[in-house]
């Protein structure tokens, strides 16, 4: 009983970090608020810290063993102002990969010179859209955001200009049967889950040199990833992040096998292979753990995205990586959705890999 009254107050404690960072705004090159978040938050388990040129935030926790870097990335995805017009009423892009139906009748922040703005995404009424309108779906370039701002000098003294960015302002949610939902789980899950793995290293005798990294820019092309792996040059790394399950009505488990509460997904190949085909030893090294310490997990392989091992893997002569995901529902969408039981596998997976990470490297 005291066992489990234990187990049960550890998750709670990841759901209440969880609620943290993904309540926090960070689009692609604008992740400020998660880093510092996340450097107040790893600060007492590692031996140093750092942000980078390009803005990412690498953790070591020293050893003499194998170095293993461990990568999730701070951004989500966003919008950026590319026009205000005479009535102030915002024009904008988005930044990263949006469908753009998710974002119609939204609630946005804007985040202005002044600080933060709330905002409403419009577009043209279906009331006086001719029929075959009315049929079509309306595309991003039709849609603006309606801040309140009586006209285009309004909305600059709101603090509001051009490239100007935004994120979707909806809030972490627990749903039934352990499962929650918010924004942004695409990566502040993986996040999570590098901040708890570090907590729960440094309580142990580990061999490994361990770099814990938050990533930036992974949703507009994988660029963080790119230029950390390059300067640490580990010897072995994974990708912390989410994946598309088929338990939900809209898709098949033809098209994806995966389902939540099932445990980490290890990747096996993503992108059809034109991303990542994972390392042979990595997933002897994550599957052989798993095994050995009863933990669940999944085997995907998927033909559409990709994560920052993609960009990790190829650098300099090559570096073994891996990817270990959290199924997550309606990813990319306001209203994504995880189970914390895969969460907490998840973070049992990787301590106990680093933990016997010289065995396989």
């Amino acid at each position: 009983m005291e066992k489990n009254t234990e187990k049960g107050g550890k998750l709670e404690e990841i759901k209440s970090l969880l609620e943290k960072f993904t309540n926090a705004h960070g689009i692609s090159g604008f992740e400020d608020e998660v880093r510092k978040l996340l450097e107040k938050e790893l600060e007492p388990y590692v031996d140093s810290m750092r942000e980078d040129t390009m803005g990412n935030l690498i953790a070591v926790k020293e050893g003499k063993g194998p170095s293993v870097m461990l990568a999730a990335h701070m951004d989500e995805i966003g919008l950026m102002v590319r026009y205000i017009d005479d009535n102030g009423f915002l024009r904008f892009v988005g930044i990263g990969g949006w469908f753009d139906q998710t974002l119609l009748n939204q609630r946005v922040m804007i985040h202005g010179k002044k600080g933060s703005i709330p905002g409403v995404i419009g577009s043209k009424p279906p009331h006086v859209m001719k029929d075959e309108d009315r049929k079509k779906p309306v595309k991003l370039e039709d849609m603006f955001i309606d801040i309140g701002a009586k006209d285009m000098e309004d909305a600059g003294n709101l603090g509001v200009e051009i490239g100007t960015t935004a994120s979707i302002d909806q809030e972490f949610v627990p749903l039934a049967n352990g499962k929650v939902t918010s924004k942004a789980f695409d990566d502040r899950a993986g996040i999570v889950i590098l901040l708890e793995v570090m907590k729960q290293l440094h309580e142990r005798k580990i061999e490994a040199n361990v770099y814990a990294v938050g990533t930036v820019q992974e949703e507009v092309g994988l660029k963080g990833a790119r230029t950390c792996a390059f300067g640490i040059c580990p010897d072995v790394a994974l990708a912390l992040d989410t994946t598309i399950p088929g338990d939900h009505p809209g898709i098949s488990k033809t098209d994806s096998a995966l389902e939540l509460g099932k445990g980490p997904v290890i990747t096996v190949a993503d992108a059809s292979g034109r991303g990542l085909i994972a390392h042979p030893q990595i997933l002897r090294w994550l599957r052989e753990t798993a095994d050995k310490n009863e933990i669940p997990y999944q085997l995907g392989v998927g033909s559409g995205g990709t994560t920052d091992a993609t960009s990790i893997h190829l650098t300099k002569e090559g570096i073994p990586t891996g990817t270990v995901s959290i199924a997550t529902r309606y990813i990319h969408s306001p209203v994504e959705v995880l189970d914390m039981a895969d969460i907490e596998a998840c973070v049992s997976l990787i301590v106990k890999a680093i933990e016997n990470v010289k065995a396989y490297f």
